[in-house]
């Protein structure tokens, strides 16, 4: 620390440290200055800070391409100097889980994708240890895309669905395994040799918004995502809400109707069991009696769509009924959290019924009657690429929060992830 600075007590330079490091991040390129303005923090602690973060190889220098102005007007000789993450400080990786598939992205620290991966999952593939299997044969396949290996991975965020403890890293329910209460981290810890951090899809849904998408540099949004399931994750204050306990924002889980259709969770009457992609496929093998013969579910989807399209009367009954219980669960979402931007992500935005100018009117006629505009409503159609840039955004996350803790706390300097599962806490 320069001389004639105080030192600042562990806990306030570690929350400083990440605050200037986020900082950096969400600039992109910013001088110290700059920092300062941001964070609130004085020029001089960024300054100390910046210096360490530069000597660990976490920020870098770079030269600002557009000359500053001089005093008279005309452009200075030397370009100011910026700072900014340094890209290749870490490799890191993100997967969504899906029931059929696995998504994977590969991103440098800066948060510039690499490369984009997606690999079939067997049927069959129901239960956690297999799944864990062929999350790392899917991992594996990338890193050799890319031509790396897995030594050269620092850290892997997991999304996929169901009710999950993320502290814990424990899957309580799942759509992806038979069993219960799988401590799946503990799997994932066997078959990587680097950290491993594991969420609900929905909340990793949030965190790309909010890293990549319309969320960026917006205080407070819902993300609410429509696939096999139905999810939603909540930023608030620019920070990832999940409850008090953990599990919360389970939207799809909010019960529209008393003892009402079953669901794949176990209960009844929840929103997914009506807008999720098997509830309406549930109504359409209903209704044109296909009995039990086997179905292709995504051909089976874009027929039923295309005929509610040209009008078919089976076929719009099951999305306006699907439409009626979504817009009464976001009015619902919207007199609670009062929010100035919802953004619909996921498979099921391409079926426009679930999101219509009619299905926002009735949203807005169920919501509170304020002398106000109506939250904002943007669609974001990305696909499971979004997933898995969560995940990889949650990674990233996850590996700054030990190494800058293991930093300031003078700990071993070794790269992470280099020494297994085993390896302390950094």
């Amino acid at each position: 620390m320069p001389d004639g600075l105080p030192a600042q007590p562990q806990g306030l330079r570690l929350r400083n440290r990440r605050a200037v490091l986020a900082a950096i991040r969400r600039l992109r390129r910013a001088a110290r200055v700059d920092v300062a303005r941001d964070t609130g923090i004085s020029a001089a602690t960024v300054t100390s800070i910046t210096a360490e973060l530069v000597a660990e190889g976490l920020v870098e220098e770079v030269l600002d391409e557009a000359p500053e102005p001089g005093e008279r007007g005309g452009a200075r000789g030397r370009p100011r100097v910026l700072l900014r993450v340094r890209p290749d400080a870490f490799l890191v990786c993100g997967a969504k889980i899906s029931e059929d598939h696995i998504t994977v992205t590969l991103m440098d620290f800066e948060g510039g994708e690499q490369l984009n991966h997606v690999a079939r999952m067997p049927r069959g593939s129901d239960s956690a240890a297999p799944v864990a299997g062929h999350l790392r044969a899917a991992v594996a396949e990338a890193l050799t895309l890319l031509g790396r290996d897995f030594g050269a991975l620092d850290c892997l965020g997991v999304g996929l669905p169901g009710f999950l403890e993320a502290s814990r890293r424990l899957v309580h329910w799942s759509p992806c395994f038979r069993a219960r209460d799988v401590d799946f981290g503990a799997l994932l810890d066997e078959a990587f040799p680097c950290p491993v951090f594991l969420d609900n899809d929905a909340n990793l849904a949030a965190l790309a918004e909010q890293w990549f998408g319309y969320g960026k540099g917006v205080p407070e949004f819902l993300v609410v995502t429509i696939e096999h399931g139905v999810g939603m994750g909540i930023v608030l204050d620019h920070k990832l809400y999940r409850g008090g306990r953990g599990i919360g924002a389970e939207f799809g889980h909010t019960k529209v109707e008393l003892d009402g259709a079953l669901c794949r969770c176990g209960q009844r009457g929840c929103l997914e069991a009506y807008v999720a992609d098997y509830a309406l496929l549930r109504e359409a093998t209903t209704a044109l009696d296909l009995g039990a013969r086997p179905v292709d579910r995504q051909a089976e989807l874009d027929a039923l769509f295309a005929a509610a399209k040209a009008g078919d009367a089976m076929a719009l009954s099951i999305f306006n009924r699907a439409g009626r219980m979504f817009s009464l669960a976001l009015a619902n979402l919207v007199n609670i959290f009062d929010p100035a931007l919802i953004i619909f992500s996921g498979e099921q935005m391409r079926y426009d019924f679930l999101y219509g100018t009619r299905v926002l009117d009735q949203m807005r006629d169920n919501a509170l009657c304020l002398d106000r505009p109506p939250p904002e409503v943007r669609v974001h159609k990305w696909g499971d690429r979004l997933w898995a840039m969560g995940a990889a955004a949650l990674a990233i996350d996850g590996l700054t929060d030990r190494v800058l803790g293991s930093r300031a706390n003078d700990q071993s300097e070794s790269r992470p992830g280099r020494t297994g599962p085993s390896a302390p806490a950094y």
